[in-house]
């Protein structure tokens, strides 16, 4: 088998670039769940008839796995985490906005969009090498 090239340094940059502002941004929400609570996503998911405490999974979700992405000890993972997260916070919370313009005219669900499919990219092309291990 073919021994694959180093990745350069552009590109590893790249990397930790995104890992840095996914994680981040994403930490952000989740810092907000700490300090508001979780209720509103626990009424989400009684009508959806799912148990309340699968709120708590949110924390999983916008604290545990943006700092695995942020530290880039298993990026991949944590990226694949906020992608369930981001999965769920679109069918429990914004499904109804799904093809909807927001105020400037742009994706009502730009935000949702970014952190569902900027994960998903981390998951597919891996942390970089600026990362504690490449998981």
């Amino acid at each position: 088998m073919a021994r694959q090239p180093a990745p350069s340094l552009s590109d590893s940059t790249g990397k930790l670039l995104l890992r840095l502002m996914l994680g981040i941004l994403m930490l952000f929400h989740g810092y907000a769940k700490i300090t508001k609570g979780v209720s509103g996503i626990e009424t989400s998911l009684a009508n959806f008839g799912l148990p309340a405490w699968v709120a708590y999974g949110v924390y999983i979700g916008e604290i545990f796995a943006p700092l695995l992405v942020i530290i880039g000890y298993y990026a991949r993972v944590g990226g694949a985490i906020i992608v369930v997260n981001m999965i769920f916070a679109i069918t429990l919370s914004h499904s109804k906005q799904l093809f909807d313009l927001g105020k400037s005219g742009g994706w009502a669900l730009e935000l949702q969009g970014f952190f569902l499919l900027t994960a998903l990219v981390l998951l597919l092309i891996g942390p970089g090498r600026f990362a504690i291990n490449n998981r």
